[in-house]
């Protein structure tokens, strides 16, 4: 056994295999002297709450001063990607939506994207399907969002935010739940359409909610912005100018925080988007506050998104015409979540063998994908989302690689930390808004 930079190694006959450890710890505390040296190494996380799930950051302090900050992930590792490779094309949405499980629906409409490329049926997608992705896609950015503002209140002191961002959370997961019959990892969006239609009962929560979330907003506003806590602790902290964030592929709310437009749902259009209206919000300050009225901002520009979506809603179906493609079955909510509507299952049990023979194909095998590869990019609402689907001509993946956007971004915690002081990398972690689930995949 030999010993690397990083981590133990040896040769086995299925090759190489290395042995991760806690990395370089025993040399970077050994190297301190306790007796002539004031710095101290310490571990934040990855248990600990500010550091939003488990994401360890190894400090180097003297006195209330990090001197160096570095980010070691890895510790919510689930093999999303490998996982792809062992089902079909269509099963593979079921794993993607657990990766960022604050933004499952982007997870579903990047890698439904990449698949809908290599199968050529990009423009055939209904205008009723993309327009229900739109729909739930914004809804998904207002949650998402809504929970960073959540976490962050908590992380510098503002309580009672927190109770209030997970209490509008709850109407919208309501109206997925209603939709998908799940409140999280939703499996909905699929390679040609969406799962199901949706329900009346749903587009009036939502035009409810369109009401009722403006006034909350206004709230928080009252609550936060003009805090004097609440300005301390963000205004001037946490700065990462636009050459930064270029140099080190950051994007999303980060990036137009410090003054650069770019969303590419306005640049790289998808499902759609070219037809809306709607404003990329940016801020100059390059800080932990312009990330917050950059957010702020995001949400009401959804909620005109999502408003547009409703109107746009016409009749017609959901799902490619190509039977080869669609799923076999039209789904329906039951008690117990989203299954076989009950005439489909009375259909092929009793009246058609080649409708059950296509069911049972169609299911089990799956369908097959030309061999070719590609890159599809999304904006997701920590930035740019990508998928990089690659297909060998068989009825699985050959190799599906995500671009999440938590895993790029959180390489500026040191850019943004190192120099002030602890208390700041909290806040300017909490507002790069990384979600373990998406950085480790």
């Amino acid at each position: 056994m030999t010993q690397s930079g990083y981590a133990s190694e040896r040769e086995t006959t299925e090759g190489r295999v290395f042995t991760v450890t806690g990395g370089d710890w025993d040399t970077v505390t050994g190297s301190v002297d306790p007796l002539s040296n004031e710095k101290i190494v310490v571990n934040m996380g990855p248990q600990h709450p500010s550091t939003h799930g488990v994401l360890r950051l190894v400090l180097e302090l003297e006195g209330e001063t990090v001197q160096e900050v570095r980010p070691v992930v890895g510790y919510l590792h689930t093999g999303i990607e490998k996982n792809l490779e062992y089902r079909n094309w269509t099963q593979g949405t079921t794993f993607v939506t657990r990766a960022d499980y604050l933004a499952p629906l982007f997870n579903e409409a990047g890698y439904c994207l990449a698949v809908e490329k290599l199968l050529g049926i990009t423009d055939d997608i209904t205008e009723r399907a993309n327009t229900i992705r739109v729909l739930f896609m914004e809804l998904n950015r207002i949650s998402s969002h809504l929970v960073w503002l959540a976490t962050t209140g908590m992380e510098l002191g503002a309580i009672s935010m927190m109770l209030y961002g997970f209490r509008e959370r709850e109407y919208i997961l309501d109206i997925f739940e209603e939709t998908t019959g799940l409140r999280m990892n939703h499996a909905y969006f699929r390679p040609g359409g969406v799962a199901q239609d949706i329900p009346e009962s749903a587009i009036k929560k939502i035009k409810d909610f369109l009401v009722y979330l403006p006034k909350k907003l206004k709230e928080y506003e009252d609550m936060l912005s003009g805090q004097v806590i609440w300005q301390e602790r963000t205004q001037g902290v946490g700065i990462l100018d636009v050459t930064g964030c270029l140099a080190m592929g950051v994007t999303g709310p980060v990036l137009r925080s410090a003054g650069l437009a770019w969303d590419l749902r306005k640049t790289m259009p998808y499902c759609g988007y070219e037809n809306y209206e709607f404003d990329v919000p940016t801020a100059t300050t390059a800080d932990v506050w312009g990330r917050y009225q950059v957010r702020l901002a995001e949400i009401r520009e959804s909620l005109k998104l999502v408003e547009q979506a409703l109107d746009r809603l016409r009749p017609g179906p959901i799902f490619v015409s190509d039977k080869k493609i669609a799923w076999p079955a039209q789904l329906a909510v039951g008690l117990d979540g989203m299954g076989n509507s009950l005439e489909h299952v009375a259909k092929i049990m009793g009246q058609s063998m080649e409708s059950l023979i296509h069911h049972f194909k169609l299911v089990t095998e799956g369908f097959r994908v030309p061999p070719g590869q590609v890159y599809v990019s999304i904006e997701h609402p920590r930035g740019e989302f990508g998928v990089h689907a690659v297909s060998d001509g068989g009825t699985h993946p050959y190799r599906v690689h995500m671009r999440d956007p938590s895993f790029v971004n959180l390489q500026a915690i040191p850019a943004m930390a190192e120099g002030a002081l602890l208390a700041d990398v909290i806040a300017g972690g909490a507002s790069l808004d990384p979600v373990m689930g998406g950085c480790d995949r």
